[in-house]
């Protein structure tokens, strides 16, 4: 898993090399035309075959993760089994999205009038790849909130989470369960709930109920890993004296958000960050007034994100240590 992360961090996800998220929304796409063209427009139907998708992406992907796990095993031989770690590696990289969550967040920094070279459509251009909200007609303070909301919410769902479940399979591994669902089990099918809510969690036309199994299976999967970087970030930037201060105050300002993670992660951000977030945002023809998070700080300016950024960054490697200290006492013993 350091390796997984450390791969990460170096390549992100390379454009020539084929993503397993790609392959799950290909398939999303199909199950998702074939399920509408039976069900029509029956509430009870589409729900029927929401559940169905979900069920077989989740378990196809862990499936194809555990494959690669036994794959991985040394007690193949071992060109097999070394061929099998890499692909394993390389499985565990594509889970995180540390690197391209961070370049594609300063991507829409660097695009900014005030940038050399920079120019507002362009930014909004960005952003618009990387958050749900209309784009168009926002000026520069609400990009830039907006990369600051994205890069909060987003490491919660494109690091902390599947890292969590890795975490978890190692664990099931360590404790000596070495037939079960293991690291890439576990992280491919917290990237497959993932990817059918951002594919189909939305609360429009037969997306309503469609998408109603993805949506709650990710907010299930995302509950415990949020609340986990609620109590651990805050030691990794203020005194440790303020750390039920700040997991306090996050929770009060997360708890009004319509979703069980996205508010909290946001609001435990913006206050070890210092900053100002949440307000008003456009989805489509819709206006949506969501929290103000950390009220009494100023607003987003570009040094606040690079802070949300780095603390990502900083907290994904005090995981990373903590697990490893654990892992080593475990062994010890």
């Amino acid at each position: 898993m350091i390796a997984a992360a450390g791969l990460d961090l170096l390549v992100g996800d390379p454009r020539w090399c084929p993503h397993p998220v790609i392959w799950m929304g290909r398939w999303i796409t199909i199950l998702r035309a074939g399920v509408e063209r039976l069900a029509g427009d029956r509430p009870w139907a589409l729900r029927a075959g929401g559940t169905l998708i979900t069920m077989l992406l989740v378990g196809a992907s862990a499936g194809c993760g555990w494959c690669i796990e036994r794959a991985a095993q040394p007690t193949l031989s071992p060109l097999f089994s070394a061929s099998g770690t890499v692909l394993l590696v390389i499985g565990l990289a594509s889970a995180l999205a540390a690197r391209s969550l961070r370049s594609s967040v300063l991507a829409v920094l660097k695009a900014l009038p005030s940038s050399d070279g920079g120019d507002l459509s362009s930014a909004r251009q960005r952003l618009s790849w990387i958050v749900g909200r209309q784009t168009d007609g926002l000026q520069e303070p609400e990009i830039l909130r907006a990369a600051a909301e994205t890069a909060s919410e987003n490491a919660v769902d494109g690091i902390f989470a599947p890292l969590f479940w890795m975490l978890v399979g190692a664990g099931l591994w360590q404790i000596g369960w070495q037939e079960g669902p293991g690291p890439l089990c576990l992280a491919w099918a917290f990237k497959a709930s993932s990817t059918l809510d951002s594919m189909l969690g939305y609360r429009t036309g037969r997306l309503r109920w469609l998408g109603t199994a993805g949506a709650r299976l990710d907010d299930w999967l995302t509950w415990l890993p949020c609340r986990l970087v609620m109590v651990s970030l805050p030691l990794i930037c203020r005194p440790w004296s303020a750390w039920l201060r700040l997991v306090r105050a996050a929770e009060r300002d997360g708890r009004p958000d319509p979703s069980p993670n996205a508010g909290r992660s946001q609001a435990i951000y913006a206050h070890c960050a210092g900053v100002r977030l949440g307000g008003r945002n456009r989805y489509g023809d819709r206006w949506v007034n969501k929290p103000v998070l950390a009220g009494g700080m100023p607003d987003v300016n570009q040094n606040a994100v690079h802070r949300i950024l780095n603390l990502s960054l900083a907290l994904e490697g005090a995981w990373l240590l903590v697990a490893l200290m654990i892992s080593r006492l475990a062994v010890a013993q």
